[in-house]
């Protein structure tokens, strides 16, 4: 019974937990996002502004049209697609933010594999 008393002024604070959306703080901005591929860590750098976002990965800088579907959640085209799979479109959602940085989910549009990652302001 003691226990249960010491858990319930815990629980109670968990319970009152908001995770942070201030997803319009992202919508444009100079961003990084770090992944790890075949245990070599990689880094992407874009750029969002407006309806346009330029990213540039392992010395390629590549465009893609970004459609806001509601202030958490957009949707990535790229603008000039070289294969099949790069005309598909990118599903973004972002889970929660911090100062700094945002935690999202994407996949294809469709699709109900989801992936996760972390992106960092730098501007």
């Amino acid at each position: 019974m003691k226990k249960i008393i010491f858990l319930f002024p815990f629980l109670t604070l968990l319970s009152c937990y908001n995770t942070e959306h201030n997803c319009k703080d992202f919508k444009n901005g100079k961003f990084k996002f770090e992944t790890e591929v075949n245990g070599v860590k990689k880094t992407t750098y874009f750029e969002r502004k407006g309806d346009i976002e330029i990213e540039t990965f392992e010395g390629k800088t590549d465009t893609a049209t970004v459609r806001w579907v509601s202030d958490c959640e957009y949707v990535l085209q790229k603008k000039h697609p070289k294969n099949m799979a790069e005309e598909k479109a990118i599903s973004m959602k972002i889970l929660n933010t911090s100062k700094d940085s945002y935690t999202f989910e994407f996949g294809l549009v469709g699709s109900e594999e989801k992936q996760r990652g972390k992106v960092y302001k730098v501007d």
